[in-house]
């Protein structure tokens, strides 16, 4: 037996409670894993709150994260023993995710954990930092250096801001950060972004084309605010798109695409290919610094996570949550 959340569903909603369940529940795969820390993202927390129907079936254990050992493998892949990281492919959606003690998956979906990491530094990147990495991977396939302007983070002091403005300075760009919280401006600072703005600035509907500000941007907010960000990116700037906590509309125009040629890039994490995925990981072994990355980080008990849910939809969750599964 081990413990995991477990997502129930009836008229009256969605029920998330911690549960004893059996290893032979486990669902079908090659590869069962020995879960040291998950995390909390924003689809966990639509998860787990029942939000958005981001759960396809029920019941579900969330959770689309995490970090362990190989305990039982029948993949030629894997072997007992090896230190492993799972991010995406539907895990805590259409299959038996990571706030759990123990998971069974599948062996093609999981990357090795890069020797400088650890299993808890690896749930505290999350796919919320590795989002972020493959968003700044994009930005330099596109040519994009400090040479050329500041860039742009949109929701800073979520898990995807924190982590792209440390990895953003560290490549020696400028950053602007954007945020509704302004009182966590010295916590983005001291992650390295350059200057703050409000997101008032940036949230409202605006005009097709703005004044040149940005020469890249990272964006996790979607709607107005990045149709706004769009308006305002230089000639040949690079936006990419990751997130929709403001929306999935996109009310914008074609004018910064065929008068300034803006290029805007989609960024999905659940079902990039595996080469990106161990090149996004190597990435963020060698360039996120560890001390930001504890500074950004809170560590929680598996039972905490679902009042997390909650807090992160609401915007209230600063940087990384490590839920401690064994806790």
């Amino acid at each position: 037996m081990f413990r995991a959340i477990l997502l129930s569903k009836s008229d009256a909603g969605v029920d998330a409670r911690v549960n004893e369940i059996s290893e032979a529940d486990l669902p079908p795969g090659d590869v069962t894993v020995r879960v040291d820390y998950s995390t909390i993202n924003y689809k966990d927390g639509l998860a787990i709150t029942g939000k958005a129907p981001v759960v396809r079936k029920y019941p579900m254990v969330p959770g689309i994260d995490c970090a362990g050992i190989v305990e039982q493998s029948d993949s030629p892949l894997w072997q007992v023993g090896d230190k492993v990281v799972l991010n995406g492919w539907g895990v805590g959606e259409a299959h038996w995710g990571g706030l759990a003690q123990k998971t069974r998956l599948k062996g093609e979906w999981l990357v090795p954990l890069p020797p400088a990491l650890s299993s808890r530094q690896a749930a505290a990147i999350g796919t919320a930092g590795y989002t972020a990495m493959l968003c700044v991977l994009a930005l330099e396939k596109q040519g994009v250096t400090p040479s050329h302007g500041e860039i742009l983070v949109t929701g800073a002091a979520g898990g995807v801001g924190s982590v792209a403005i440390v990895l953003l300075a560290k490549r020696g760009f400028k950053v602007i950060a954007s945020t509704g919280r302004l009182q966590e401006s010295d916590y983005l600072k001291s992650l390295g972004a350059s200057s703050i703005i409000d997101r008032n600035e940036l949230s409202a509907p605006g005009k097709p084309l703005g004044k040149e500000r940005w020469a890249g941007a990272v964006d996790t907010v979607g709607s107005h605010t990045l149709a706004n960000v769009c308006a305002q990116t230089k000639y040949r700037g690079v936006v990419t798109a990751c997130g929709l906590a403001q929306g999935m509309d996109f009310p914008s125009s074609v004018a910064p695409f065929i008068l300034r040629s803006v290029s805007l890039i989609g960024i999905d994490s659940v079902m990039a290919p595996k080469a990106e995925r161990v090149q996004a990981w190597s990435r963020l072994a060698s360039d996120l610094d560890a001390n930001k990355l504890d500074a950004m980080t809170t560590e929680i008990p598996l039972a905490q996570a679902i009042a997390q849910a909650a807090e992160i939809l609401a915007g209230k969750v600063r940087g990384r949550i490590v839920v401690n599964v064994n806790a």
